[in-house]
């Protein structure tokens, strides 16, 4: 799977995916830039549904599923588009007459819900909805199947408010293999998640950095490399760095960027460049956070170094500008105090 971005790229896929596929059909489809993705798990017993879990991915669509780390509740999302989807959800899962457990992503693009699939099973995100609301999701749809009614046998409400919030993030396998590059899409490369609990997203998502082994700095320098298309979110990320007394290290169209908003920043070369380059800074020690998007498949293959050497010499690194932006509010969390730790049981209350 791939996103493509012009008609040379098509061509170039194209030629790859038939001779992988054979006679097997390619599938294109429409990809929808800068959305926010959701997933929302529910148990329907035919007639009534219970929306277990409404996920809000943090890295945007395009990145996949089981490789974006992701909230819940949602962090962004307004009251109103959280009620929509928990409506058309119950709708889908009534339609499909569904009984058991049901998925269903969707992405957000200007305030349009697109749906981009219903799986009527269980997902990979139900072991996180339960650890994340205190409800044991499979154990009751297990029983749904079995013939349980959900008004009648459970005690169960879906508008209760929650008190807490849960990050889930993914692990990836990347510092075992030698020369695997570390940059996110649409096929999943981790192999494992952790979860973060707190009383507000900053800190839940501090943790479940924590529990990834990420240990996120707290001062330093921050090196950029944004894609052209990420560069409108530069500014409020440059402010927030600045404001925390990071320097900021950036190659020359990123630092050209910067230094229009007002904010001081230090140019680096690429690494086709020549040296003393940005690779150099890493390997040096004198980087202590990375951000760096690419999206064509010659600035991905040009800024590899980047990623790997990041990743071989334990520094922190975020390939998408929605990452790099939780990240820079999980620091000033971590900045203004400590994190304390709680029992798992201590976030919930009820029976069911």
């Amino acid at each position: 799977m791939e996103i493509v971005y012009d008609r040379t790229g098509l061509h170039r896929y194209m030629r790859e995916a038939v001779r992988v596929s054979g006679d097997n059909p390619v599938l294109i489809d429409r990809y929808l830039n800068d959305a926010i993705e959701v997933d929302v798990d529910c148990i329907c017993d035919g007639e009534t549904v219970y929306v277990a879990g409404v996920m809000e991915h943090i890295e945007e669509a395009g990145i996949h599923s089981g490789d974006s780390a992701c909230s819940l509740p949602p962090y962004s999302l307004s009251p109103s588009m959280v009620t929509e989807l928990k409506a058309e959800t119950e709708a889908m899962a009534k339609a499909l007459g569904v009984v058991g457990l049901m998925n269903v992503q969707y992405a957000i693009q200007n305030d349009t819900i697109y749906v981009l699939e219903v799986n009527p099973r269980a997902s990979r995100t139900v072991p996180f909805v339960a650890k994340a609301t205190g409800v044991p999701v499979a154990k009751i749809g297990a029983r749904v199947m079995a013939g349980a009614r959900l008004a009648t046998d459970f005690h169960l409400d879906d508008d209760m408010v929650a008190t807490h919030v849960a990050v889930k993030e993914a692990v990836f396998p990347f510092a075992r293999f030698p020369n695997v590059d570390t940059i996110l899409g649409p096929e999943m490369k981790s192999t494992g998640e952790v979860m973060g609990l707190d009383t507000s997203f900053e800190r839940a998502f501090a943790k479940s950095q924590l529990g990834a082994g990420i240990v996120l700095p707290e001062r330093g320098t921050v090196f950029l490399s944004i894609k052209d298309a990420d560069k409108r979110g530069l500014p409020l990320l440059a402010r927030r760095l600045t404001e925390m007394g990071f320097s900021i290290l950036a190659t020359k169209g990123t630092a050209a960027r910067i230094r229009e908003a007002g904010f001081p920043v230090k140019t680096v070369n690429k690494v086709l460049e020549g040296r003393p380059h940005c690779v150099d800074a890493i390997r040096s020690g004198e980087v202590q956070l990375v951000v760096n998007t690419a999206s064509t498949p010659q600035s991905i293959a040009d800024s590899f170094e980047i990623r790997r050497s990041s990743l071989t010499h334990f520094v922190p690194h975020y390939t998408t500008i929605a990452g790099a932006r939780a990240a820079v509010h999980a620091i000033a969390a971590l900045k203004a105090g400590t994190l304390e730790v709680a029992p798992l049981q201590s976030y919930f209350r009820g029976s069911f």
